[in-house]
């Protein structure tokens, strides 16, 4: 029998999410192939720093203790030499990364499929973008912040034993039905919408599946446990639905949850209260959001993820200029 990752959560995630080559990057973004592969050679030996994405995906593949239930991928624009660099730097930090693939400039979403992915993460936009479009899981990780404290590659503040995970509702977990009347429509409309359709769960959005294969994780964990096989070393998941809704509109999100037969472990629902103050106390390894303006707050809290999906992604979209601070 061949090897198959239809049992595990599998992230992909570009190499310059993963790791520090922001100044790689630019020369590649420069155009001047050559040099930048020139430059990786000359570094093959130079193990790259952690990325903004470097700290949720150690905790990720901690789950791996006693069982192989993550795998994560390296998915990269790079070229296949520089690959050793990026593979080298795993080795270093001690990340069991034994999975790649590198295509030299071309887009590399379409991987996604054979591989199974749950989650792509990237820094290229477009990527990202084109991921979404074909129906898969993805997320652009926002670049990394100064603060006076931390920065966002190493926020990962809370339990060493404990990864946590945040989502925003609409247009990441769920599809963006109600965005869409609330743009058009405003607030009130959306509201009513909401209210009387309350008890008809909202179509998956784009990271339905990450929460899935989470919430599979967290029942085995759960069974062993009741078992006698965890310990108090385990690594355990947390989740929280991040939210702008608000009663009376939060019912429908949760029947959806229940009708999907998944449980989230908090769930805050803000009214449209700036979702940053409320990320630091939850201490998330990673936030996921449709919304620029959201994941600029939680950026300076935590590594965080712009799902550039739905209504509020379009080149131009009608916005209600009133209700606009309520914005899902």
């Amino acid at each position: 029998m061949g090897v198959s990752l239809s049992d595990k959560l599998v992230v992909a995630v570009s190499s310059r999410a993963l790791f520090d080559f922001e100044e790689e990057n630019r020369i590649f973004e420069a155009g001047d192939l050559a040099a930048y592969e020139a430059l990786q050679r000359a570094r093959l030996n130079v193990p790259a720093q952690p990325g903004v994405a470097f700290a949720p995906i150690r905790k990720l593949l901690a789950l791996n203790d006693g069982a192989h239930r993550v795998e994560v991928v390296i998915l990269s624009r790079s070229d296949p030499i520089s690959g050793l660099r990026a593979f080298s730097s795993c080795r270093e930090h001690a990340l069991e990364i034994q999975r790649g693939v590198f295509t030299r400039g071309r887009a590399p979403w379409a991987y996604l499929k054979p591989l199974n992915a749950s989650l792509f993460l990237s820094a290229n936009q477009d990527d990202v973008r084109d991921a979404l479009a074909a129906g898969f899981p993805a997320a652009r990780v926002f670049p990394r912040v100064d603060t006076d404290s931390a920065d966002s590659a190493t926020m990962a503040r809370g339990d060493a034993n404990e990864i946590r995970i945040a989502f925003d509702g609409d247009a990441v977990l769920f599809s963006d039905e109600a965005e869409q009347i609330f743009q058009r429509e405003g607030l009130g409309a959306f509201v009513s919408h909401e209210r009387d359709n309350r008890e008809l769960p909202l179509a998956q959005g784009p990271l339905k599946p990450l929460l899935e294969a989470l919430h599979g994780l967290q029942k085995l964990a759960g069974a062993n446990s009741a078992n006698g096989d965890g310990a108090d070393t385990q690594m355990r998941i947390r989740t929280a639905l991040v939210t702008a809704r608000s009663a009376p509109a939060h019912e429908r999100a949760i029947r959806t949850l229940m009708a999907w037969n998944i449980e989230i472990d908090e769930a805050m629902f803000l009214g449209g209260l700036d979702k940053g103050p409320f990320l630091r106390e939850f201490e998330p390894d990673f936030f996921f959001d449709d919304q620029i303006r959201h994941c600029e707050s939680a950026n300076s809290v935590t590594a965080t993820g712009h799902v550039a999906s739905g209504v509020a992604n379009m080149a131009n979209p009608v916005v209600n200029p009133v209700a606009t601070p309520q914005q899902l």
